[in-house]
């Protein structure tokens, strides 16, 4: 119990240096399922940009850096991509697939575990367009296609919040998703 409560402290000291506190007692905080999608809401927003981890052949992961639309009530994320991208030939051979945010000011990260879906639906691809992507996708009709990521569990670490992973095992606190 000593050596739990002198981690704890180390801990503590360590991120009062890096300039952040921790209120007491916050370390593997249970919070409610509204509570950690609010939190979840908040570490994307600020992280700007996420990790899509698809699977290749071999069954090696995958990442790289995408710009994603803000998630919807669900969870549920939009991404954009070249047709002729690597990941969605990936995606159409297996579709599970990780999102990972990471927002550094705050020490925290957010995790959707899902499925991803490829759409190539015009109005849908109207809809979900952002400005100065014109570089990158010069014709929506054929170099610009979506994923939908649903995701089907979610979990979120966060100095900034007080949320830690369990001190024995580090798994950090979460909540499954049902997307409909």
């Amino acid at each position: 119990m000593k050596l739990r409560q002198r981690n704890r402290a180390s801990v503590a000291v360590l991120l009062s240096v890096l300039g952040f506190t921790i209120p007491t007692g916050l370390i593997a905080q249970v919070v409610s399922p509204d509570s950690l999608v609010l939190i979840a809401r908040e570490i994307i927003e600020a992280a700007n940009y996420v990790g899509l981890i698809t699977l290749d052949a071999d069954g090696h992961p995958q990442a790289r850096v995408m710009d994603p639309f803000p998630p919807e009530p669900n969870m549920t994320v939009w991404l954009a991509t070249n047709p002729r991208s690597r990941k969605v030939e990936q995606i159409e051979a297996d579709n599970r697939v990780t999102l990972y945010y990471f927002d550094p000011a705050g020490l925290s990260t957010v995790t959707l575990m899902g499925t991803a879906r490829l759409v190539d639906d015009s109005a849908e691809k109207a809809q979900r367009w952002k400005p100065g992507w014109e570089v990158f996708y010069p014709d929506r009709g054929s170099s610009y296609l979506l994923i939908e990521i649903r995701p089907i569990r979610m979990e979120v670490v966060s100095v900034k919040y007080g949320l830690m992973g369990d001190p024995a095992t580090w798994t950090p606190p979460g909540m499954d998703i049902h997307v409909n």
